[in-house]
């Protein structure tokens, strides 16, 4: 049973938050109002409102079990006390496939914001010294551990907040509050879903943040429930400036957004040019660049640990030399020698959210409670409905997803 009354301090409390945030908020945001556009507000705020509480309730879940296990445990061993080696080989897949299609596509991303920073100072550098630039500086701040993830993740976030603030501030004043109550459909495409699921996919660092915040579970709780409902807000918040200040139909319209060969981009120059305010452009790129740089501090903190924890070896010594380079070597080779694989695993980031981040935990928790039954320090509440609900959820999810991508094949 683990402790629940060991005190933390507020500054670190503050930094697990944001942690949280700067996992979930990404690029992604920016997806959003592209996928939710033939929806109609409405809809789109309850979708969201939707996928928020099954993913929080999937980390709280998270939460319960790693409760049951010593500190430092992460989803292997999570996997492994409940559902069994199956469980266990199920996870070991889902997440290795998850974290290293994203690895490659955020180490990307740095590239492009290393050569723009550059470029702006007169330096000119090839994509792939831009990469080694951007992995290098990242990747010692990760190995160097949570604390130093925690400070750096502080300072980007700030500056996130900031962009997404201005962003908001120019936009805001050419919504139309006639826009914001139409409601087209209550129906939800597959890929509007996933977007939504993966849009808070922050789960993947809560076992990171329980050592963090000195194994009291009571705080990682409030932690994981305050973390997640600020991206909710960010989204809401967001896709009321969208859908309030761009037409239904026509030029520089919604529709043609969502008809888009380039919808993010699209989005920008609309929203430019609508507002008189290209300097939401340029907002918009410091915002997704810092998002790339948050997430993949991230992800791989998660990665690292996850490896830790699978493999059973320490973070320190010879043990963490050979867990940095498994975390940082296979995602770099994939960014520069093998994108179209990765950008085809990403393809399938939705699907392994729902089993590692709604699934598992359902599944886990029921075996945990009810099979095992393991001494608790924290429960969520709904009992069996609740996790029978999860379960269902899920496996139509993903069964869906699994027969769209099947019969998408060429």
């Amino acid at each position: 049973m683990s402790s629940s009354s060991t005190s933390v301090s507020g500054l670190r409390r503050f930094g697990a938050v944001l942690l949280i945030v700067g996992t979930s908020i990404g690029g992604g945001m920016l997806a959003l109002p592209i996928a939710t556009a033939t929806m109609g507000l409405v809809s789109a705020i309850f979708y969201l409102f939707l996928t928020w509480f099954l993913m929080v309730v999937g980390a709280l879940l998270i939460v319960e079990v790693n409760a049951w296990l010593p500190e430092s445990s992460n989803l292997i061993s999570m996997a492994g006390k409940t559902t069994g080696k199956f469980g266990q080989a199920l996870a070991w897949v889902a997440y290795l496939l998850l974290l290293y299609s994203l690895l490659p596509a955020y180490i990307a991303g740095g590239q492009e914001v290393v050569v723009t920073i550059l470029h702006y100072m007169k330096i000119k550098i090839t994509p792939t010294t831009a990469v080694f630039i951007f992995l290098i500086l990242f990747s010692i701040v990760v190995y160097s551990g949570i604390r130093h993830v925690d400070w750096m993740n502080r300072l980007i976030m700030a500056v996130k907040l900031v962009a997404y603030l201005a962003m908001i501030a120019f936009a805001l004043p050419f919504v139309h509050g006639s826009s914001l109550i139409q409601v087209k459909t209550f129906g939800i495409t597959m890929s509007t879903a996933m977007i939504m699921i993966t849009s808070y996919g922050f789960a993947i660092i809560v076992p990171s943040l329980r050592t963090y915040l000195n194994n009291n579970i009571r705080v990682l709780r409030r932690t994981v429930i305050i973390g997640s409902f600020i991206p909710l807000i960010f989204y809401l918040l967001w896709e009321c400036v969208i859908f309030g200040v761009l037409p239904e139909r026509g030029a520089n319209s919604l529709q043609s957004l969502a008809e888009s060969q380039q919808p993010v981009s699209t989005l920008m120059q609309t929203l430019g040019h609508l507002s008189h305010f290209t300097i939401i452009g340029v907002f918009a790129n410091i915002f997704t660049s810092v998002c790339v740089i948050t997430a993949f501090l991230g992800v791989s903190l998660c990665l690292l640990d996850f490896l830790a924890d699978g493999l059973n070896v320490k973070k320190n010594g010879g043990s963490g030399i050979f867990l940095y380079l498994l975390t940082f070597i296979p995602p770099l080779l994939l960014a520069l020698f093998a994108q179209k694989v990765f950008i085809y695993a990403l393809s399938f980031a939705g699907i392994f959210c729902v089993f590692l981040l709604i699934l598992q935990p359902a599944w886990m928790a029921w075996v945990g409670r009810y099979y095992r039954q393991f001494p608790y320090a924290y429960r969520v509440l709904g009992g069996k409905f609740l996790l029978l609900v999860l379960i269902s959820v899920s496996l139509l999810l993903l069964g869906m997803e699994v027969a769209l991508k099947i019969f998408s094949m060429p």
